[in-house]
């Protein structure tokens, strides 16, 4: 089974499609018109396996916050319709990666209910133009659309550049484990029955 998903979305605000394939190696074609944004999505990709095209025009003119959230919500959707019925997977995956001084865990639920545990502060406002707080808002719509939950915790950190980078590569890696479809799992792993 090939699990991947295409997803678009137009806005008066933002104008998003994106082609998601879970199985893959890494290979990216991202383009958001945010440098920073775009190097945190191709770092998830190569961390977590998955192929990704990516395009999105927004209305950077206001600020970059439409164009981050959007993403966000356009790749959560990818991610549940690629999963579909997530049967045989492992449902949950973590990881702790280091970067220099940052350190950041990543947990990962995928138990059908959309929710964020942001614990991290960053120490600067800004990396290059990107505003920091919209990780949280793309983190946000991630989870929310992808109905998973998702736990990010940030051990030790200084520089905010290394603390983004730390939570997308721990990100992508804890979606990989708990994407991976398991060979004793059988049927969805949840005594429900469904996820």
């Amino acid at each position: 089974m090939i699990r991947e998903a295409q997803v678009k979305r137009q806005t008066a605000e933002t104008n998003i499609a994106v082609h998601l394939h879970l199985d893959g190696t890494g290979k990216t074609k991202v383009s958001t018109e945010i440098g920073f944004f775009d190097h945190m999505l191709n770092l998830w990709c190569r961390h977590g396996c998955f192929d990704l095209e990516l395009y999105a025009q927004g209305d950077l003119c206001v600020d970059f916050h439409h164009t981050v959230e959007d993403a966000g919500i356009c790749l959560g959707k990818a991610v549940k319709q690629a999963l579909g019925d997530k049967s045989g997977i492992n449902r949950y995956g973590h990881a702790i990666v280091p970067m220099d001084e940052a350190l950041a865990m990543v947990a990962v639920d995928f138990s059908g209910r959309g929710f964020l545990q942001l614990d991290a502060r960053f120490p600067a406002q800004k990396v290059g133009e990107f505003d920091t707080e919209l990780v949280e808002e793309f983190l946000r719509a991630l989870a929310i659309n992808g109905e998973f939950t998702l736990h990010v915790k940030l051990f030790s950190g200084r520089n905010t550049h290394h603390i983004i980078e730390a939570i997308f590569k721990a990100l992508g890696r804890a979606m990989r484990q708990a994407a991976a479809v398991d060979g004793k799992m059988t049927g969805v792993p949840s005594t429900k029955g469904m996820l």
